[in-house]
């Protein structure tokens, strides 16, 4: 079982019990009937907005692969989307809340730059390229002091790989 795997089960059941606990308390302020009400309206309108972000997330990985373009930044962005939808979708308070977060704009976008990273370091650097489309790279060449010193990166040999860093746009 992979490593992160065997803490599923208790993480449904706390969220599970954290579900019912907020349920009890949201019953209790405004009503059963209005708790209960709250939770199908939500639910309702998570399953609306799965498809309209599916629809969405698809034309636009499909008008990007037809111009050429990296398809990776609209993958990202129509994956936290259908998130959003489907824990909108799921019958819960605190995962409707989660869901409804993930679909106002600048947190769709930080999540979206959370799954590019998680993204890029799962798989090869050629695969992250062909996604998310070029990296900028920072090499250095050469030596900038007369003497090089223990920080300074050392001069590039033919044959021989060149330090650098990758810098985000």
């Amino acid at each position: 079982m992979r490593r992160g795997l065997r803490y599923l089960p208790p993480a449904l059941l706390l969220l599970t019990l954290l579900e019912l606990a907020v349920f009890v308390l949201v019953g209790r302020a405004v009503g059963f009937g209005a708790a209960l009400l709250l939770v199908f309206a939500a639910s309702l309108l998570g399953l609306v907005l799965l498809r309209r972000e599916g629809m969405r997330a698809w034309r636009g990985f499909r008008a990007a692969a037809q111009a050429g373009q990296p398809p990776g930044p609209q993958v990202t962005d129509g994956l936290v989307g259908l998130l959003g939808a489907l824990l909108l979708a799921l019958p819960g308070l605190v995962s409707g809340a989660v869901g409804l977060l993930l679909l106002v704009p600048p947190l769709r976008r930080l999540a979206g730059g959370g799954v590019r990273r998680a993204t890029e370091r799962r798989v090869s650097s050629m695969v992250a390229g062909d996604l998310f489309g070029p990296r900028r790279v920072r090499v250095y060449q050469g030596q900038s002091q007369p003497t090089p010193t223990p920080q300074q990166p050392p001069v590039a040999e033919p044959g021989r790989a060149i330090e650098g860093e990758i810098v985000d746009r």
